[in-house]
This record gives structure tokens, sequence and C-alpha cells, in this order.
């Protein structure tokens, strides 16, 4: 009888294992993939530190925008999501996500946000997300998901971006 309790237990243990994993991720926005470094030390990006809220680069498929041009094109090794990547600064550091509006996206239609002060704003729906405080909600309740976030490694100023 014990080592049935003891089977029962492990099955119920594997199971809600199995069942948690992935939930974290979930997205309208098809994955992408994403690899964008950003060296702060140099060239243009110097001046992009934590400490300037409301910065941002926006890397997509034409190259790294910043402040108000294109200063780099995209690099053979650089992958820039769905829609494109930003890395903003907001009041808790660097925050990065991909730029598609997750109400619009579908596999067969990239909507990407443009940009309009702390928020991304979608052409299409008129969404507005939040990127001043750090997690992207929609502020207008036509989306109800956040942009999707992307994992970013900050290691003496040089800035990693990959997908979660």
């Amino acid at each position: 009888m014990q080592r049935y309790r003891q089977l029962i237990f492990c099955l119920l243990a594997v199971l809600l294992f199995v069942s948690c994993e992935g939930t974290n991720n979930s997205s309208s926005v098809p994955a992408s993939p994403v690899h964008v470094v950003i060296d702060t030390r140099v060239g243009q990006f110097v001046h992009f530190q934590p400490t300037n809220f409301g910065s941002y680069v926006l890397v997509n498929r034409d190259g790294y925008f910043l402040d108000g041009k294109y200063v780099i094109p995209l690099g053979a090794t650089d992958a820039c999501g769905y829609g494109g990547v930003i890395v903003f600064v907001s009041l808790s550091g660097f925050d990065t996500y991909d730029m598609a509006c997750p109400h619009c996206a579908s596999i067969s239609k990239r909507v990407p946000c443009d940009m309009d002060g702390i928020y991304a704003v979608c052409p299409e729906c008129g969404e507005q997300y939040d990127l001043g405080s750090g997690t992207a909600v929609p502020t207008k309740g036509i989306a109800h998901e956040t942009l999707r976030r992307l994992n970013i490694i900050n290691s003496d100023g040089k800035l990693t971006i990959t997908q979660r």
C-alpha cells in the first residue's frame, strides 16, 4: 500500500510539473529569433545609460534606430524578433520587448508599434503600451496582454538581448 501512495505522489508531481511548463511566456506574437548586442561604452550608444529615463534603441529589419535616425545596419548575427526589438530605459533600468502588437499580430501579418514618448503605439488598433512602467501594459483596454518581454543581460555596459 505504501508503494502505491509513493507511486501516485510521484505521478502527481510529474503531472503538476509538466502542466506548468511554458506558461510564463505565452503570447499572441509568434516567437521569432532574437539576438541583439549593444555596447553602451562605444560609438553611438555611449549616452544610452539606465539613468536616461525614456531613451530607447529600436532594432528592426533596417538596422539600429537611435535618436530619430538609423545609426547601424543589421549585422549577419543580428535577429530582431517578430516586430522589431526595443530596448527602453524605464524606472527599473533596461527593459526589452518585441514591438509587435499582440492584439494585431498573426502568423501572416506583422504589426510593429511606433514610439510616442514612453508609449509604444499600434498603428492599426491604436493600443498604447506603457513602457515607462517597466511592464509594457496596454493602457486603452483594446489589447489584453502586454508586449512580449525579451531577456536582457547587462555585463559591464554590454547589453545582450535574446528570446526568453
